[in-house]
């Protein structure tokens, strides 16, 4: 696999198509959308590799440090410049971070991998489940941000800890390559289960490291020097320049503070409609919209890449697209007359699937289909529950918009099952004599500044797991008050103050109970294999990159 970086999932149509021809000549015709805003080739040959890295170079991307113990690729909110909410635009503080740290020596053997997640407000965002999350805010008429630190998913996951209720934009590097030589110098290199920064924090205790790091920034701005901090401001001033031209575009923001509400309030029953519903969000911009293009557990055929190339040079004012945690490509100023022709030239292509912004738009990880360390096939089971979803015409319903779904083949979180509303990660148990691969199911996880981890509800055989999520469906249609939402009503129960048949975890769980239960293996052999294999299931994992 060649794990492209996208930093800030900020992508060109040059660089779209580009990427089709590499996987057209070196992989197997299609990409990925991680969960980290990055774009994967599956199934590349090791002697292709050197192509590959040549091709993308052509166009301005990299795979350097994607992987390995450095600064992973730096996330940024795809809506990062167009949120109504936003106090400022952090996309060219995202690249910044990204190009300066990029085959920086500070940052080339880490104890584990480093990630850097940038919000547009306290809503949208993953900063608290990053090593280093920001959250752009203006006091006095600087612009600054609240950081939050020693946060991750995995096996073991922690939230994020604020640093200071504001850190001001020229203490922005100095606090980033203090906490980059806090980590390196004191981070575990013995234990690989336990040498994330994250594990770290907790371990000495998050007053004790915070005094570390306010520390260590105090000696590195005394002796930083003056061509390293010029380094920084020209990729910070080459990325403003990048940046969405206020010249070239009308940009009327009428700087109340709202959410960013779909297009239309209520679909009908044109696929237009239905699409329009739920792919189509206002901008502050006045007159311009951003277009979701939903993906099936982040896979696009090379065919598809180059329309969406098409489609953003002929729509889009910015002339770029955007990649997404869950997994989608966001198209960014478009006007309104334009979204008929947008929709006709992404259906003819099979990109016009509607459900973005809702349960239906589901996270999977790649799973057994190529990652090691996987035990089960949540990729797999991802596309069926979206599948299964589309065909009931759940994106019609607005109880469901803001609710996730996502999914990881194995405990380590690249699904990021622990922030979703219901989140799944595979495992294996023994039913009998038979191995059976089975999901940990957790409720009420969220993002943005108030994220919080799910919790652990039961454990579901992969078989069984879209028949759960149809009957917590049909529950919550039941019991709901007051035009609850699904990721509401959730929460609600998950505190234990529900109201009906439900009033917390242990009445759901008892509910769901005498259906998650497993025919013998004799009577019903399919209950006890995966999604997207025919032979008996095997909990097997090797050694993966992650643990590298």
């Amino acid at each position: 696999m060649i794990r492209i970086k996208v930093p800030g999932g900020d992508i060109a149509p040059n660089q779209l198509e580009k990427i089709a021809n590499l996987s057209e000549s070196f992989s197997i015709g299609s990409a990925h959308v991680s969960t980290r805003q990055n774009i994967q080739l599956h199934w590349v040959q090791l002697e292709d590799v050197s192509e590959v890295f040549r091709g993308l170079a052509e166009v301005g991307l990299t795979s350097r440090e994607a992987c390995g113990n450095t600064i992973r690729n730096v996330m940024c909110s795809h809506f990062a410049g167009v949120c109504p909410n936003e106090p400022f635009d952090t996309t060219p503080y995202a690249k910044a971070i990204a190009r300066f740290f990029l085959r920086n020596p500070i940052c080339q053997n880490l104890p584990r991998k480093f990630k850097f997640n940038f919000s547009c407000c306290s809503k949208h965002g993953y900063v608290r489940i990053a090593d280093v999350g920001l959250v752009p805010t203006i006091r006095d008429g600087i612009r600054g941000f609240r950081v939050y630190l020693g946060g991750g998913l995995g096996a073991a996951s922690f939230i994020g800890h604020l640093l200071e209720e504001f850190t001001p934009e020229s203490r922005l590097l100095s606090t980033s390559i203090a906490t980059i030589r806090l980590y390196d110098r004191l981070g575990n290199r013995e234990n690989l289960a336990r040498n994330r920064m994250r594990y770290l924090v907790s371990e000495i205790g998050w007053e004790k490291f915070r005094e570390l790091l306010l520390k260590e920034r105090t000696l590195v701005e005394a002796t930083i020097s003056i061509p390293t901090r010029n380094n920084f401001e020209s990729f910070l001033k080459a990325a403003e320049t990048t940046a969405a031209n206020p010249d070239a575009i009308t940009l009327s923001a009428n700087g109340k503070k709202r959410k960013l509400p779909v297009l239309s309030s209520e679909p009908n029953d044109t696929p237009y409609d239905r699409w329009l519903h739920t792919n189509v969000v206002t901008q502050k911009q006045s007159g311009f919209y951003s277009v979701y293009i939903s993906l099936g557990a982040g896979d696009i055929t090379s065919s598809q890449l180059r329309v969406l190339a098409d489609c953003i040079r002929e729509f889009s004012l910015e002339k770029k697209a955007r990649t997404n945690p869950q997994q989608n490509f966001l198209i960014r100023y478009i006007k309104a007359d334009q979204l008929p022709k947008v929709f006709q030239r992404l259906s003819r292509s099979g990109l016009g699937n509607p459900g973005a912004n809702t349960i239906v738009s589901t996270v999977g990880c790649s799973g057994t289909t190529s990652c090691n360390l996987a035990i089960t096939n949540s990729h797999r089971l991802a596309k069926e529950i979206q599948s299964k979803f589309l065909e009931l015409n759940v994106d019609k319903d607005n109880d469901f918009v803001n609710s996730t779904i996502k999914i990881s083949g194995c405990p380590n979180s690249c699904g990021q099952h622990e922030v979703a509303t219901i989140g799944f990660y595979g495992g294996a148990s023994r039913i009998g004599t038979s191995m059976v691969p089975i999901y940990t199911m957790l409720f009420d996880g969220s993002t943005g500044e108030d994220g919080e981890l799910g919790k652990a509800v039961m454990r579901v055989p992969a078989k069984k797991v879209l028949e759960v999520v149809l009957k917590i469906i049909d529950i919550f249609k039941k019991e709901r008050k007051n035009g609850e939402k699904l990721n509401e009503w959730i929460h609600k129960i998950s505190m234990g103050n529900g109201t009906s048949e439900v009033k917390n975890l242990e009445d759901m769980k008892k509910i769901l109970l005498p259906i998650i239960e497993l025919p013998a293996f004799t009577s019903a052999p399919d209950f006890y294999k995966d999604y997207g294999t025919d032979t008996n299931f095997v909990a097997k994992t090797a050694r993966g990159e992650c643990a590298a």
